[in-house]
């Protein structure tokens, strides 16, 4: 008779987990563990640039080559994120010999613990194992999830509030926009022609939101539970990866800033190929597809190729990330507009489009992002042509995530204060009274 597994929660806060391997299977793996708290040390030659910027973030260890015996010196577990068969079987080896539990992504059958599929909704957490298959595991855990939106509040206690939406009939929001050769919506056909007669693949440009993964819409999650690939963005809740089924495709489109890329002209590519293969592909993206997204780019080019695109619109860090701060972008008396900016170009760049002469001049609120880099040089532009520098700033770094951090200065300052507080991206700057409006 096979035993069935003792489940169990690990409070693995402050102890040593190594993962070995630095792929996709790691990319989606390790976010749960930072979530847990864990000590995350990373054993890997190479790393995909979203677990580059885990490391660059200081969030995890690294230790460039391959696995070494007294790398699981201190460890409460292992998780070995490789393919290769003999190299995965000799670190479980390693583990067993030293009574480490060891989770095994090429060969569940090998593994002394394994990964269950897990919902989460805010202080409850639920895990479920399905004997080994994890298509089953995921069914019920969707189940599950669908259940606790209806019953449960935020705070996990008992509600009567339904869910805004339904995995049977969720057709709100910006639905297909069609295959043809241009932009415009028609209906969602055409895919048949498009594919030959095979299955019809599909594109869905989904929002992610800021940071939290309870900030994504019942739409981009339900159709992340229907995706056979999903790219991802850097910026992506990653626990909304861990959610993935096994079998889906994670392409890690990162785009780490001032570091490697991925041409956006390939990231078209993947999107229509696999799509015209019949996949249903989610392209998810941090915050809103369009918001500075390039989401535009990649619907055009699914247009072109006859792929038919849903976009599902997501929270904005634009809005979100100052709301988080306890900021509001608009207040009654102090701000009737607020504009939203891209910072990634200096003003005196030849290709910037922003008229940073006239924000100047404006009284509201000035939400910038992707502006780190060049904040010196717009707040100094902005003092130049009239803003006042004693104006109210914020500057809030991963908004709506366990590592938020907020801080608060004038457009004189804010720039210099930055750096003395070592904040990094992603952030959103925030400049205008209402920075200070809900205070005290």
């Amino acid at each position: 008779m096979t035993a069935n597994p003792y489940p169990l929660g690990l409070r693995l806060h402050g102890r040593r987990v190594v993962v070995v391997g630095g792929g996709t299977v790691a990319t989606r793996r390790v976010p749960a563990l930072l979530d847990a708290g864990a000590d995350v040390l990373l054993v890997a030659p190479e790393l995909t640039p979203a677990l580059r910027a885990q490391v660059d973030a200081g969030r995890l260890h690294w230790v460039p080559r391959r696995f070494e015996p007294e790398d699981l010196d201190g460890a409460w577990l292992v998780q070995v994120a490789i393919d290769d068969p003999m190299a995965a079987a000799s670190v479980s080896a390693v583990a067993a010999e030293r009574r480490i539990f060891c989770v095994r992504a090429d060969d569940r059958r090998a593994a002394t613990a394994w990964t269950p599929a897990v919902t989460r909704h805010g202080p409850v957490t639920v895990a479920v194992l399905g004997g080994g298959d994890p298509r089953r595991a995921m069914t019920v855990r969707d189940a599950i999830r669908d259940l606790l939106a209806v019953r449960l509040g935020s705070d996990g206690t008992a509600s009567t509030r339904g869910r805004p939406g339904s995995s049977a009939g969720a057709t709100g929001g910006t639905d297909v926009v069609g295959a043809t050769g241009t932009a415009g919506a028609t209906g969602a056909t055409g895919a048949g022609s498009a594919t030959g007669g095979r299955r019809a693949g599909r594109v869905a440009l989904v929002g992610a939101g800021p940071g939290d993964p309870e900030l994504i819409t019942v739409k981009g999650w339900r159709l992340l539970t229907e995706a056979d690939v999903v790219v991802a963005d850097r910026l992506v809740p990653g626990l909304l990866l861990d959610e993935l089924r096994p079998d889906v495709e994670l392409v890690d489109a990162s785009k780490i800033p001032y570091g490697p890329s991925r041409a956006q002209e390939e990231i078209n590519q993947i999107l229509v190929d696999r799509a015209l293969a019949g996949a249903v592909v989610v392209r998810l993206k941090g915050g809103d597809p369009y918001v500075f997204g390039r989401g535009g780019e990649e619907l055009l080019a699914c247009a072109a190729a006859g792929v038919p695109v849903t976009v599902v619109p997501g929270v904005t860090s634009s809005i979100a990330a100052p709301a988080a701060a306890g900021i509001p972008v608009t207040h009654r008396g102090v701000a009737h507009e607020f504009t939203v900016v891209s910072g990634h170009l200096a003003p005196d760049s030849p290709a910037s489009l922003v008229r940073w002469d006239a924000l100047a001049g404006l009284h509201g609120t000035l939400v910038i992002l992707m502006g780190l880099k060049n904040l010196a040089a717009i707040t100094a532009t902005l003092i130049a042509h009239g803003r006042p520098p004693q104006t109210p700033a914020a500057v809030v770094q991963e908004a709506t995530t366990g590592t938020q951090r907020i801080l608060r200065s004038t457009l004189g300052e804010v720039a210099a204060d930055l750096l003395a507080a070592d904040l990094r991206p992603p952030a959103v700057v925030v400049v205008g009274d209402v920075v200070g409006t809900l205070d005290g």
